[in-house]
Protein backbone atom coordinates (compact mmCIF):
# COMPACT_ATOMS: atom_id res chain seq x y z
CA UNK A 1 0.00 0.00 0.00
CA UNK A 2 1.51 3.33 -1.10
CA UNK A 3 2.41 6.36 1.80
CA UNK A 4 -0.43 8.41 0.90
CA UNK A 5 -2.98 5.79 1.02
CA UNK A 6 -1.85 4.62 4.23
CA UNK A 7 -1.36 8.20 5.52
CA UNK A 8 -5.41 8.90 4.43
CA UNK A 9 -6.88 6.64 5.96
CA UNK A 10 -5.04 7.17 9.45
CA UNK A 11 -6.37 10.67 8.75
CA UNK A 12 -9.89 8.88 8.46
CA UNK A 13 -8.76 6.90 11.20
CA UNK A 14 -8.43 9.73 13.75
CA UNK A 15 -11.33 11.73 12.49
CA UNK A 16 -13.67 8.88 13.03
CA UNK A 17 -13.84 9.33 16.53
CA UNK A 18 -16.10 12.40 16.28
CA UNK A 19 -18.48 10.78 13.57
CA UNK A 20 -21.42 11.69 16.22
CA UNK A 21 -20.75 15.24 16.28
CA UNK A 22 -19.69 15.43 12.66
CA UNK A 23 -23.61 13.50 11.99
CA UNK A 24 -24.84 15.93 14.31
CA UNK A 25 -23.53 19.16 12.42
CA UNK A 26 -24.81 17.24 9.64
CA UNK A 27 -28.29 17.52 10.35
CA UNK A 28 -28.44 20.93 11.91
CA UNK A 29 -26.74 22.26 8.43
CA UNK A 30 -29.39 20.14 6.39
CA UNK A 31 -32.27 21.42 8.62
CA UNK A 32 -31.29 24.87 8.93
CA UNK A 33 -30.44 24.98 4.93
CA UNK A 34 -33.53 23.17 3.64
CA UNK A 35 -35.63 25.38 5.78
CA UNK A 36 -33.83 28.33 3.85
CA UNK A 37 -34.21 26.52 0.80
CA UNK A 38 -37.95 26.29 1.19
CA UNK A 39 -38.14 29.87 2.19
CA UNK A 40 -36.92 30.99 -0.85
CA UNK A 41 -39.79 32.98 -2.71
CA UNK A 42 -41.09 31.58 -6.09
CA UNK A 43 -39.47 33.22 -9.44
CA UNK A 44 -42.35 33.17 -12.24
CA UNK A 45 -40.27 33.68 -15.75
CA UNK A 46 -42.24 35.33 -18.33
CA UNK A 47 -40.76 35.43 -21.98
CA UNK A 48 -41.74 36.53 -25.40
CA UNK A 49 -40.07 36.08 -29.24
CA UNK A 50 -40.33 38.62 -31.70
CA UNK A 51 -39.11 38.54 -34.84
CA UNK A 52 -37.46 41.59 -37.02
CA UNK A 53 -37.55 41.24 -40.42
CA UNK A 54 -35.89 43.95 -42.29
CA UNK A 55 -35.32 42.58 -45.69
CA UNK A 56 -38.63 42.60 -47.10
CA UNK A 57 -39.47 42.79 -50.36
CA UNK A 58 -40.09 46.59 -50.81
CA UNK A 59 -36.68 47.28 -49.54
CA UNK A 60 -34.71 46.15 -52.65
CA UNK A 61 -37.06 48.23 -54.47
CA UNK A 62 -36.48 51.58 -52.63
CA UNK A 63 -32.73 51.17 -53.15
CA UNK A 64 -31.30 54.24 -54.35
CA UNK A 65 -34.46 56.20 -53.64
CA UNK A 66 -34.82 56.22 -50.54
CA UNK A 67 -32.82 56.95 -47.48
CA UNK A 68 -30.90 54.12 -46.26
CA UNK A 69 -32.20 53.70 -42.46
CA UNK A 70 -29.92 51.69 -40.19
CA UNK A 71 -32.23 49.47 -38.21
CA UNK A 72 -30.03 47.39 -36.76
CA UNK A 73 -28.48 50.17 -35.10
CA UNK A 74 -32.06 51.63 -34.17
CA UNK A 75 -33.05 48.16 -32.15
CA UNK A 76 -29.45 48.34 -30.57
CA UNK A 77 -30.02 51.59 -29.35
CA UNK A 78 -33.28 50.71 -28.61
CA UNK A 79 -32.47 47.67 -26.36
CA UNK A 80 -30.16 49.57 -24.66
CA UNK A 81 -33.10 52.36 -23.92
CA UNK A 82 -34.98 49.42 -22.42
CA UNK A 83 -33.12 48.95 -19.52
CA UNK A 84 -31.98 52.91 -19.13
CA UNK A 85 -33.92 53.98 -15.65
CA UNK A 86 -36.16 56.73 -17.60
CA UNK A 87 -37.76 53.68 -18.86
CA UNK A 88 -37.62 51.22 -16.01
CA UNK A 89 -39.62 53.70 -13.61
CA UNK A 90 -42.30 53.80 -16.59
CA UNK A 91 -42.42 50.18 -16.59
CA UNK A 92 -42.43 49.60 -13.07
CA UNK A 93 -45.71 52.54 -12.55
CA UNK A 94 -47.58 50.98 -15.68
CA UNK A 95 -47.16 47.80 -13.62
CA UNK A 96 -47.80 49.02 -9.93
CA UNK A 97 -44.39 47.36 -9.19
CA UNK A 98 -43.72 50.43 -7.57
CA UNK A 99 -46.25 50.65 -5.06
CA UNK A 100 -44.15 49.65 -2.16
CA UNK A 101 -41.14 51.99 -3.25
CA UNK A 102 -41.72 55.19 -1.11
CA UNK A 103 -38.03 56.32 -0.63
CA UNK A 104 -35.72 57.19 -3.14
CA UNK A 105 -33.70 54.71 -2.02
CA UNK A 106 -36.09 52.07 -2.07
CA UNK A 107 -37.14 53.33 -5.98
CA UNK A 108 -33.25 52.63 -6.78
CA UNK A 109 -33.34 49.19 -5.63
CA UNK A 110 -36.68 48.41 -7.39
CA UNK A 111 -34.99 50.00 -10.34
CA UNK A 112 -31.74 48.15 -10.01
CA UNK A 113 -34.17 44.76 -9.25
CA UNK A 114 -35.50 45.08 -12.49
CA UNK A 115 -32.39 45.60 -14.38
CA UNK A 116 -31.16 42.85 -12.76
CA UNK A 117 -34.36 40.68 -13.85
CA UNK A 118 -34.81 41.59 -17.36
CA UNK A 119 -33.34 39.65 -19.82
CA UNK A 120 -33.16 40.73 -23.57
CA UNK A 121 -31.22 38.18 -25.81
CA UNK A 122 -30.81 37.98 -29.70
CA UNK A 123 -30.30 40.08 -32.73
CA UNK A 124 -28.81 39.77 -35.82
CA UNK A 125 -26.72 36.61 -37.30
CA UNK A 126 -23.70 36.66 -39.52
CA UNK A 127 -22.18 39.90 -41.04
CA UNK A 128 -24.81 39.87 -43.24
CA UNK A 129 -27.97 39.60 -41.32
CA UNK A 130 -30.68 41.99 -40.49
CA UNK A 131 -33.01 42.28 -37.58
CA UNK A 132 -33.06 38.99 -35.87
CA UNK A 133 -34.95 36.95 -33.37
CA UNK A 134 -35.21 38.87 -30.39
CA UNK A 135 -36.34 37.04 -26.71
CA UNK A 136 -37.16 39.42 -23.73
CA UNK A 137 -37.83 37.96 -19.93
CA UNK A 138 -38.07 38.20 -17.00
CA UNK A 139 -38.82 36.93 -13.23
CA UNK A 140 -41.08 37.90 -10.53
CA UNK A 141 -42.99 36.59 -7.64
CA UNK A 142 -46.03 36.68 -9.48
CA UNK A 143 -46.58 35.32 -12.76
CA UNK A 144 -49.41 37.93 -13.56
CA UNK A 145 -46.81 41.05 -12.99
CA UNK A 146 -43.86 39.29 -15.04
CA UNK A 147 -46.28 38.76 -17.75
CA UNK A 148 -47.08 42.27 -17.26
CA UNK A 149 -43.18 43.52 -17.37
CA UNK A 150 -43.04 41.39 -20.62
CA UNK A 151 -45.99 42.87 -22.17
CA UNK A 152 -44.70 46.54 -21.58
CA UNK A 153 -41.05 45.75 -22.75
CA UNK A 154 -42.99 44.39 -25.88
CA UNK A 155 -44.72 46.86 -26.41
CA UNK A 156 -41.84 49.17 -26.22
CA UNK A 157 -39.46 47.84 -28.35
CA UNK A 158 -42.01 47.59 -31.16
CA UNK A 159 -43.05 50.81 -30.91
CA UNK A 160 -40.40 52.88 -29.77
CA UNK A 161 -38.05 51.45 -32.49
CA UNK A 162 -41.13 52.47 -35.37
CA UNK A 163 -41.55 55.90 -33.15
CA UNK A 164 -37.86 56.52 -33.51
CA UNK A 165 -37.54 55.51 -37.08
CA UNK A 166 -40.96 58.10 -37.31
CA UNK A 167 -39.54 60.58 -35.04
CA UNK A 168 -36.06 60.70 -36.75
CA UNK A 169 -37.55 61.23 -39.91
CA UNK A 170 -39.87 63.93 -39.09
CA UNK A 171 -36.97 65.55 -37.54
CA UNK A 172 -34.56 65.35 -40.78
CA UNK A 173 -37.83 66.23 -42.64
CA UNK A 174 -38.04 69.67 -40.80
CA UNK A 175 -34.42 70.27 -40.76
CA UNK A 176 -34.54 69.68 -44.46
CA UNK A 177 -37.49 72.19 -45.34
CA UNK A 178 -35.72 74.73 -43.15
CA UNK A 179 -32.50 74.89 -45.15
CA UNK A 180 -34.52 74.39 -48.31
CA UNK A 181 -36.20 77.91 -47.56
CA UNK A 182 -32.96 79.56 -46.15
CA UNK A 183 -31.02 78.37 -49.73
CA UNK A 184 -34.54 79.23 -51.55
CA UNK A 185 -34.10 82.92 -50.36
CA UNK A 186 -30.62 82.94 -50.84
CA UNK A 187 -31.42 81.48 -54.69
CA UNK A 188 -33.79 83.83 -55.29
CA UNK A 189 -31.30 86.68 -54.09
CA UNK A 190 -28.70 85.36 -56.42
CA UNK A 191 -31.00 85.54 -59.58
CA UNK A 192 -31.68 88.68 -59.04
CA UNK A 193 -28.38 89.94 -58.37
CA UNK A 194 -27.23 88.21 -61.60
CA UNK A 195 -30.28 89.85 -63.72
CA UNK A 196 -29.50 93.39 -62.46
CA UNK A 197 -25.51 93.04 -63.40
CA UNK A 198 -26.74 91.46 -66.98
CA UNK A 199 -28.83 94.34 -67.50
CA UNK A 200 -26.46 96.52 -66.28
CA UNK A 201 -23.94 95.17 -68.82
CA UNK A 202 -25.07 94.73 -71.74
CA UNK A 203 -22.27 93.85 -74.54
CA UNK A 204 -19.84 93.14 -72.11
CA UNK A 205 -20.32 89.63 -70.77
CA UNK A 206 -18.69 86.41 -71.99
CA UNK A 207 -20.50 85.06 -74.82
CA UNK A 208 -20.48 82.02 -77.19
CA UNK A 209 -16.89 83.33 -78.19
CA UNK A 210 -15.61 83.10 -74.65
CA UNK A 211 -14.02 85.80 -72.76
CA UNK A 212 -12.68 89.16 -73.19
CA UNK A 213 -9.22 88.14 -74.51
CA UNK A 214 -10.59 85.35 -75.82
CA UNK A 215 -12.42 87.58 -78.67
CA UNK A 216 -9.98 89.93 -78.91
CA UNK A 217 -7.57 86.93 -80.39
CA UNK A 218 -10.05 85.94 -82.27
CA UNK A 219 -10.38 88.98 -84.01
CA UNK A 220 -6.80 89.59 -84.20
CA UNK A 221 -6.64 86.51 -86.02
CA UNK A 222 -9.33 87.93 -88.02
CA UNK A 223 -7.78 90.96 -88.99
CA UNK A 224 -4.33 88.88 -89.96
CA UNK A 225 -6.37 86.18 -91.89
CA UNK A 226 -8.27 89.18 -93.84
CA UNK A 227 -4.99 90.97 -94.58
CA UNK A 228 -3.87 87.88 -96.08
CA UNK A 229 -6.68 87.01 -98.14
CA UNK A 230 -6.50 90.21 -99.59
CA UNK A 231 -2.82 90.61 -100.48
CA UNK A 232 -3.42 87.03 -102.69
CA UNK A 233 -6.50 88.35 -104.24
CA UNK A 234 -4.76 91.60 -105.30
CA UNK A 235 -1.74 89.28 -106.34
CA UNK A 236 -4.71 87.46 -108.22
CA UNK A 237 -6.14 90.45 -109.32
CA UNK A 238 -2.93 91.70 -110.61
CA UNK A 239 -1.96 88.40 -112.44
CA UNK A 240 -5.13 88.67 -114.65
CA UNK A 241 -4.93 92.14 -116.07
CA UNK A 242 -1.40 91.20 -116.65
CA UNK A 243 -3.04 88.17 -118.59
CA UNK A 244 -5.78 90.21 -120.23
CA UNK A 245 -3.22 93.01 -121.58
CA UNK A 246 -0.74 90.41 -122.96
CA UNK A 247 -3.44 88.25 -125.20
CA UNK A 248 -3.65 90.95 -128.34
CA UNK A 249 -2.12 87.95 -130.32
CA UNK A 250 -4.18 85.38 -129.13
CA UNK A 251 -7.13 87.24 -129.10
CA UNK A 252 -6.83 88.44 -133.14
CA UNK A 253 -5.40 85.12 -134.08
CA UNK A 254 -8.98 83.69 -133.17
CA UNK A 255 -10.93 86.30 -133.56
CA UNK A 256 -10.53 85.30 -137.46
CA UNK A 257 -11.85 81.78 -137.31
CA UNK A 258 -14.37 82.76 -135.20
CA UNK A 259 -15.35 85.60 -137.58
CA UNK A 260 -15.65 83.10 -140.57
CA UNK A 261 -17.42 80.62 -138.44
CA UNK A 262 -19.73 83.08 -138.04
CA UNK A 263 -19.86 84.06 -141.56
CA UNK A 264 -20.91 87.52 -143.54
CA UNK A 265 -23.20 88.44 -141.21
CA UNK A 266 -20.49 89.36 -138.42
CA UNK A 267 -20.45 92.60 -137.00
CA UNK A 268 -16.82 92.85 -135.75
CA UNK A 269 -13.89 94.37 -136.93
CA UNK A 270 -12.08 91.26 -137.65
CA UNK A 271 -15.01 89.82 -139.67
CA UNK A 272 -15.28 92.84 -141.47
CA UNK A 273 -11.54 92.83 -142.20
CA UNK A 274 -12.15 88.94 -143.45
CA UNK A 275 -14.97 90.11 -145.73
CA UNK A 276 -13.42 93.14 -147.02
CA UNK A 277 -10.29 91.09 -147.69
CA UNK A 278 -12.03 88.30 -149.98
CA UNK A 279 -13.81 90.98 -151.99
CA UNK A 280 -11.18 92.82 -152.51
CA UNK A 281 -9.28 89.85 -153.98
CA UNK A 282 -12.32 89.13 -156.21
CA UNK A 283 -12.61 92.20 -157.70
CA UNK A 284 -8.74 91.71 -158.47
CA UNK A 285 -9.47 88.58 -160.46
CA UNK A 286 -11.82 90.75 -162.09
CA UNK A 287 -10.64 94.19 -162.76
CA UNK A 288 -7.33 96.40 -162.69
CA UNK A 289 -5.37 97.91 -159.61
CA UNK A 290 -7.04 101.16 -161.05
CA UNK A 291 -10.35 100.10 -160.93
CA UNK A 292 -12.37 102.39 -158.76
CA UNK A 293 -13.73 99.67 -157.17
CA UNK A 294 -10.42 98.35 -156.01
CA UNK A 295 -9.26 101.45 -155.03
CA UNK A 296 -12.14 101.75 -153.07
CA UNK A 297 -12.28 98.46 -151.70
CA UNK A 298 -8.36 98.73 -151.02
CA UNK A 299 -8.85 101.95 -148.91
CA UNK A 300 -11.72 100.66 -147.07
CA UNK A 301 -9.69 97.45 -146.31
CA UNK A 302 -7.05 99.98 -144.97
CA UNK A 303 -9.02 102.11 -143.00
CA UNK A 304 -10.68 98.44 -141.62
CA UNK A 305 -7.00 97.53 -140.13
CA UNK A 306 -6.08 101.08 -138.44
CA UNK A 307 -9.21 100.76 -136.42
CA UNK A 308 -8.58 96.98 -135.49
CA UNK A 309 -5.08 98.19 -134.48
CA UNK A 310 -6.74 100.61 -131.80
CA UNK A 311 -9.06 98.42 -130.73
CA UNK A 312 -5.85 95.88 -130.03
CA UNK A 313 -4.00 98.89 -127.97
CA UNK A 314 -7.37 99.39 -126.43
CA UNK A 315 -7.91 95.95 -125.49
CA UNK A 316 -4.11 95.84 -124.11
CA UNK A 317 -4.51 98.92 -122.10
CA UNK A 318 -7.22 97.09 -120.55
CA UNK A 319 -11.13 98.48 -122.38
CA UNK A 320 -13.09 96.54 -122.36
CA UNK A 321 -15.36 98.63 -124.09
CA UNK A 322 -13.75 97.40 -127.44
CA UNK A 323 -14.07 93.77 -126.52
CA UNK A 324 -16.98 93.44 -128.61
CA UNK A 325 -15.65 95.40 -131.67
CA UNK A 326 -12.25 93.58 -131.85
CA UNK A 327 -13.92 90.42 -131.50
CA UNK A 328 -12.41 88.97 -128.13
CA UNK A 329 -16.27 89.04 -126.76
CA UNK A 330 -16.31 85.41 -128.76
CA UNK A 331 -13.30 84.50 -127.32
CA UNK A 332 -13.62 81.75 -124.39
CA UNK A 333 -10.24 82.50 -123.14
CA UNK A 334 -10.74 85.89 -122.94
CA UNK A 335 -14.35 85.57 -121.64
CA UNK A 336 -12.70 83.33 -118.73
CA UNK A 337 -9.98 85.21 -117.53
CA UNK A 338 -12.38 88.82 -117.48
CA UNK A 339 -14.79 86.46 -115.50
CA UNK A 340 -12.12 86.06 -112.98
CA UNK A 341 -11.24 89.16 -112.78
CA UNK A 342 -14.56 90.41 -111.65
CA UNK A 343 -14.96 87.84 -109.42
CA UNK A 344 -11.07 88.47 -107.98
CA UNK A 345 -12.53 92.61 -107.66
CA UNK A 346 -15.59 91.73 -105.93
CA UNK A 347 -13.96 89.17 -103.82
CA UNK A 348 -11.11 92.52 -103.01
CA UNK A 349 -14.11 94.77 -102.15
CA UNK A 350 -15.30 91.63 -99.84
CA UNK A 351 -12.03 91.51 -98.07
CA UNK A 352 -11.25 95.19 -97.27
CA UNK A 353 -14.93 95.09 -95.82
CA UNK A 354 -14.18 92.69 -93.64
CA UNK A 355 -10.73 94.04 -92.85
CA UNK A 356 -12.08 97.30 -91.94
CA UNK A 357 -14.99 95.56 -89.42
CA UNK A 358 -12.35 93.58 -87.44
CA UNK A 359 -10.14 96.23 -86.95
CA UNK A 360 -12.42 98.65 -86.10
CA UNK A 361 -13.19 95.39 -83.44
CA UNK A 362 -10.32 95.02 -82.72
CA UNK A 363 -10.09 99.02 -81.65
CA UNK A 364 -12.86 98.55 -79.81
CA UNK A 365 -11.82 96.01 -78.04
CA UNK A 366 -8.83 97.60 -76.95
CA UNK A 367 -10.64 100.75 -75.40
CA UNK A 368 -12.32 98.22 -73.30
CA UNK A 369 -9.22 96.47 -71.75
CA UNK A 370 -9.76 98.23 -68.40
CA UNK A 371 -13.57 98.16 -68.24
CA UNK A 372 -14.31 94.22 -69.55
CA UNK A 373 -12.38 91.78 -67.86
CA UNK A 374 -13.51 93.42 -64.74
CA UNK A 375 -17.12 92.99 -65.63
CA UNK A 376 -16.41 88.94 -66.73
CA UNK A 377 -14.67 88.57 -63.38
CA UNK A 378 -18.00 90.01 -61.60
CA UNK A 379 -19.94 87.70 -63.76
CA UNK A 380 -18.14 84.31 -63.31
CA UNK A 381 -18.22 85.44 -59.47
CA UNK A 382 -22.13 86.12 -59.64
CA UNK A 383 -22.56 82.66 -61.61
CA UNK A 384 -20.11 80.75 -59.47
CA UNK A 385 -22.24 81.63 -56.13
CA UNK A 386 -25.70 81.14 -58.40
CA UNK A 387 -24.26 77.38 -59.19
CA UNK A 388 -23.14 76.77 -55.75
CA UNK A 389 -26.36 77.72 -54.23
CA UNK A 390 -28.71 76.19 -57.00
CA UNK A 391 -27.04 72.98 -56.35
CA UNK A 392 -27.83 72.81 -52.87
CA UNK A 393 -30.87 73.63 -53.19
CA UNK A 394 -31.18 70.96 -55.70
CA UNK A 395 -29.38 68.54 -52.99
CA UNK A 396 -31.49 69.68 -50.23
CA UNK A 397 -34.74 68.85 -52.57
CA UNK A 398 -33.90 65.65 -53.39
CA UNK A 399 -32.82 64.50 -49.91
CA UNK A 400 -36.41 65.65 -48.85
CA UNK A 401 -38.16 63.32 -51.67
CA UNK A 402 -36.13 60.69 -50.59
CA UNK A 403 -36.95 61.56 -46.91
CA UNK A 404 -40.65 61.90 -47.89
CA UNK A 405 -40.62 58.55 -49.93
CA UNK A 406 -38.65 56.98 -47.06
CA UNK A 407 -41.15 57.84 -44.31
CA UNK A 408 -44.37 56.22 -46.95
CA UNK A 409 -42.01 53.22 -47.24
CA UNK A 410 -41.97 52.34 -43.88
CA UNK A 411 -45.65 53.43 -43.33
CA UNK A 412 -45.92 50.74 -45.89
CA UNK A 413 -43.43 48.11 -44.49
CA UNK A 414 -40.00 48.18 -44.74
CA UNK A 415 -39.39 47.01 -41.23
CA UNK A 416 -41.41 43.75 -40.42
CA UNK A 417 -42.52 42.86 -36.71
CA UNK A 418 -43.87 39.86 -35.98
CA UNK A 419 -44.72 38.48 -32.41
CA UNK A 420 -43.46 34.80 -32.47
CA UNK A 421 -44.66 33.53 -28.83
CA UNK A 422 -46.33 36.60 -27.23
CA UNK A 423 -45.88 36.94 -23.09
CA UNK A 424 -46.56 33.99 -21.72
CA UNK A 425 -45.50 32.44 -18.35
CA UNK A 426 -45.09 28.46 -16.93
CA UNK A 427 -47.64 27.34 -14.14
CA UNK A 428 -44.42 26.35 -12.31
CA UNK A 429 -41.70 28.60 -11.04
CA UNK A 430 -38.55 28.95 -12.91
CA UNK A 431 -36.11 29.73 -9.97
CA UNK A 432 -35.04 28.97 -7.94
CA UNK A 433 -34.16 25.47 -8.54
CA UNK A 434 -34.63 23.60 -5.11
CA UNK A 435 -33.57 20.04 -6.01
CA UNK A 436 -30.50 21.48 -6.88
CA UNK A 437 -29.95 23.65 -4.09
CA UNK A 438 -31.16 21.02 -1.72
CA UNK A 439 -28.61 18.57 -3.18
CA UNK A 440 -26.07 21.19 -2.64
CA UNK A 441 -27.51 21.83 1.40
CA UNK A 442 -27.16 17.60 1.71
CA UNK A 443 -22.88 18.41 0.41
CA UNK A 444 -22.28 21.16 2.33
CA UNK A 445 -23.99 19.72 5.34
CA UNK A 446 -21.28 16.43 5.01
CA UNK A 447 -18.89 18.70 3.91
CA UNK A 448 -19.28 20.68 7.22
CA UNK A 449 -19.46 17.98 9.57
CA UNK A 450 -16.37 16.04 8.15
CA UNK A 451 -14.33 19.30 8.23
CA UNK A 452 -15.45 19.67 11.90
CA UNK A 453 -14.66 15.74 12.58
CA UNK A 454 -11.00 16.49 10.56
CA UNK A 455 -10.36 19.53 12.48
CA UNK A 456 -10.86 18.08 15.80
CA UNK A 457 -8.40 15.10 15.09
CA UNK A 458 -6.18 17.67 14.11
CA UNK A 459 -6.75 19.47 17.44
CA UNK A 460 -6.53 16.06 19.93
CA UNK A 461 -4.31 13.33 18.00
CA UNK A 462 -4.10 9.68 18.32
CA UNK A 463 -1.81 7.34 17.88
CA UNK A 464 -3.85 4.62 15.44
CA UNK A 465 -1.36 2.01 15.10
CA UNK A 466 2.45 1.10 15.84
CA UNK A 467 3.69 2.82 12.09
CA UNK A 468 2.62 6.25 13.38
CA UNK A 469 4.04 5.96 16.61
CA UNK A 470 7.87 4.60 15.34
CA UNK A 471 7.66 7.81 12.58
CA UNK A 472 6.32 10.50 15.03
CA UNK A 473 8.84 9.73 17.98
CA UNK A 474 11.72 8.04 16.00
CA UNK A 475 11.65 5.29 18.53
CA UNK A 476 11.71 1.63 17.48
CA UNK A 477 8.46 -0.36 18.49
CA UNK A 478 9.17 -3.43 20.56
CA UNK A 479 5.39 -4.17 20.50
CA UNK A 480 1.98 -3.61 20.69
CA UNK A 481 -0.89 -4.61 23.36
CA UNK A 482 -4.31 -5.05 21.67
CA UNK A 483 -7.62 -4.19 23.93
CA UNK A 484 -9.90 -7.03 24.81
CA UNK A 485 -13.34 -6.25 25.10
CA UNK A 486 -15.76 -8.19 26.75
CA UNK A 487 -19.34 -9.33 25.48
CA UNK A 488 -20.91 -6.11 27.47
CA UNK A 489 -18.72 -3.57 25.75
CA UNK A 490 -18.60 -5.37 22.32
CA UNK A 491 -22.38 -5.33 22.06
CA UNK A 492 -22.60 -1.41 23.39
CA UNK A 493 -20.26 -1.15 20.14
CA UNK A 494 -22.45 -2.64 18.06
CA UNK A 495 -25.70 -0.47 19.13
CA UNK A 496 -23.72 2.59 18.76
CA UNK A 497 -22.89 2.02 15.13
CA UNK A 498 -26.06 0.68 14.42
CA UNK A 499 -27.66 4.30 15.94
CA UNK A 500 -24.98 6.08 13.56
CA UNK A 501 -25.74 4.18 10.70
CA UNK A 502 -29.27 4.69 11.57
CA UNK A 503 -28.97 8.69 11.88
CA UNK A 504 -26.71 8.56 8.52
CA UNK A 505 -29.69 6.63 6.58
CA UNK A 506 -32.15 8.74 8.51
CA UNK A 507 -30.48 11.62 6.87
CA UNK A 508 -30.43 10.29 3.43
CA UNK A 509 -34.37 9.31 3.88
CA UNK A 510 -34.92 12.88 4.85
CA UNK A 511 -33.45 14.63 1.63
CA UNK A 512 -35.34 11.83 -0.35
CA UNK A 513 -38.53 13.06 1.47
CA UNK A 514 -37.60 16.63 0.74
CA UNK A 515 -36.99 16.58 -2.71
CA UNK A 516 -40.31 14.19 -3.25
CA UNK A 517 -42.29 16.91 -1.05
CA UNK A 518 -40.29 20.31 -1.91
CA UNK A 519 -43.35 21.92 -3.65
CA UNK A 520 -45.51 21.13 -0.83
CA UNK A 521 -43.18 22.45 1.65
CA UNK A 522 -42.07 25.38 0.06
CA UNK A 523 -45.91 26.49 -0.09
CA UNK A 524 -46.20 25.69 3.92
CA UNK A 525 -42.58 27.42 4.30
CA UNK A 526 -44.33 30.53 2.31
CA UNK A 527 -47.21 30.70 4.16
CA UNK A 528 -45.58 30.78 7.40
CA UNK A 529 -44.12 33.29 6.53
CA UNK A 530 -46.36 34.94 4.91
Amino acid sequence: MSPIIEQTLDEVRGAWRFRWLALGVAWAVCLLGWVAVFAMPDMYQASARVFVDTRTALRPLLQGLAVESDVDSQLNMVRQAMLGRPQLERVARETDLDSTAITPQQRAALIDRLRSRIVIQGGAQGRDASGGLFVISYQDHSRDKSLQVVDKLLNTFVEDTLGGKREGSETAQRFLREQIGDYERRLSEAETRLADFKKRNVGLMPGEQGDYFSRLQNEMDAVRKAQTALGVAISRRDELQRQLSGESPFVASVAAPAAAARGPSGGDTASRIQETQARLEDLLLRFTDKHPDVLATRETLEQLKERHREEIAALQRGDSSVAASAGAAANPVYQSIHLSLNQTEVEIAALRGELADSQRKVARLRQMVDTVPEVEAEFARLNRDYDVTRAQYTALVDRLEKAKLSEQAEETGVVRFEVIDPPAAGFNPAAPNRPRLLAMVLVAALGAGGGLAYLLHQMRPVFTNVRVLNEVTGLPVLGAVSMTWLDRQKSQDRRRELAFGGAAVMLLVMFAGVLLFQSTGARLMQRLIG
